[in-house]
């Protein structure tokens, strides 16, 4: 497998660390991305675990807490803004002594994708159309440059993949949507910036959020409860889909919604995850959201992405030939991500309750964390990571 030639479909945080590991295990990788730049910005992530594990191994850690946010609190607030439920973060933090990182999704992704982007060949705003099998190779055609031959092809092109439409079918095989819409903007300029807290309005079946970033920014994240599978394609329908929603919800949601209205970016989609008999098909793999996504409330996204990366990888510089090493990748990781997934089902239903009891349930339990023994054990049940990374040398 050494000096292999592998495509790597997707520059998110999934592609990047792999190309980052092929790269330190002798491969030959290149990157593509439909996008026609790195994507930046986007919402805030947590960081954690095994994924955490695996950024200190490459190194990324003192960037990352360069970049990172110190939530000190989470906060829930009533029509009038008073505060009725929460918890403090630093409890968390004690929980993974000190291990824990906030900070924006594209900030991770730039951090890791400047660690391999003068070593390898990047192609953006371009997508893979087919692959096809040839031989001991495969052949890839794009959808404007010119056809190429790899010896492997990887789908890291998230939860709406295009290599796993081509190599295993359609995505409506493999989604499970959760019931719930999410959409989050950036905003400059909002007069409302509790530093270092997540603040949030929660009503049935819904939730905003506002969290404040550097250089004056603030960014919103709504959640809420679908109307089907599939969400309007319009920019101006989804901004009008979330004003009903919203506008009745008192606290700062009319001032928020006007925010809304001039944004020139909206990130909208379903909240799903992919759940895949098999992560790999012929000479074509699967890693990250394309594979395995647990959900973006799941909250581990990110740590999983680069887990798999790392573990991919390293099966493939150990391995004598692919299959060996795409069915290890899977048996090493399938049993530690499957049970991350039914736990980020039921925390979806705990994040938006769709009822007002359950609302009262979740401030009862928030409430009950200023407990420290409560706390420690809810969060430690919450972001535990039973999985040892195996050792592939440096």
């Amino acid at each position: 497998m050494r000096d292999a030639r592998i495509l790597i479909s997707g520059a998110g945080i999934a592609g990047p660390a792999l190309a980052h590991w092929l790269l330190r295990r002798g491969f030959t990788p290149m990157l593509v991305e439909r996008a026609p730049s790195l994507r930046t910005g986007g919402y805030m992530i947590d960081f954690w675990g095994v994924g955490y594990e695996v950024a200190e191994r490459m190194g990324l850690l003192p960037r990352l807490n360069e970049l990172g946010y110190r939530i000190g609190e989470v906060a829930f607030v009533d029509r009038a803004g008073r505060r009725v439920s929460g918890f403090n973060a630093d409890r968390l933090r004690r929980v993974l002594m000190g291990r824990f990182i906030s900070l924006e999704r594209g900030d991770l992704a730039k951090a890791i994708f400047d660690t391999v982007s003068d070593r390898i060949e990047t192609v953006f705003d371009d997508c893979v159309q087919s692959v096809v099998a040839q031989g001991d190779e495969l052949a890839v055609t794009f959808e404007h440059q010119a056809p190429r031959y790899f010896d492997l092809a990887i789908g890291a092109d998230g939860l709406h993949s295009a290599v796993r439409r081509i190599a295993f079918g359609p995505e409506r095989s493999f989604a499970r949507h959760l019931g719930y819409w999410a959409a989050s903007f950036i905003a400059d300029d909002y007069p409302h910036r509790d530093e270092h807290a997540y603040v949030s309005r929660g009503r049935p079946g819904r939730q905003a959020s506002r969290y404040a970033l550097r250089g004056g920014r603030s960014a919103f994240l709504f959640v809420f409860v679908a109307d089907g599978d599939t969400p309007p394609d319009d920019m101006a329908a989804r901004k009008a889909l979330i004003a009903d929603r919203f506008q009745d919800d008192g606290w700062e949601l009319p001032e928020i919604l006007a925010r809304l209205e001039e944004a020139k970016e909206l990130y909208f989609d379903t909240v799903s995850q992919i759940r895949m008999p098999q992560w790999s098909t012929g000479r074509v793999g699967l890693i990250g959201d394309a594979a395995f996504c647990p959900s973006l409330l799941a909250g581990e996204g990110a740590g999983l992405a680069l887990a798999a990366a790392y573990v991919l990888a390293g099966e493939l510089a150990r391995a004598r030939d692919f299959r060996q090493a795409f069915n290890a990748y899977e048996a090493r990781l399938r049993d530690f991500i499957e049970p991350k997934q039914d736990s980020a089902r039921k925390l979806a239903r705990a994040f938006a309750p769709q009822t007002e009891l359950g609302l009262v349930f979740r401030d009862m339990v928030l409430r009950a964390m200023a407990l420290p023994p409560v706390a420690r054990w809810t969060m430690r049940s919450l972001v535990e990571d039973k999985f040892t990374l195996p050792d592939y040398g440096t």
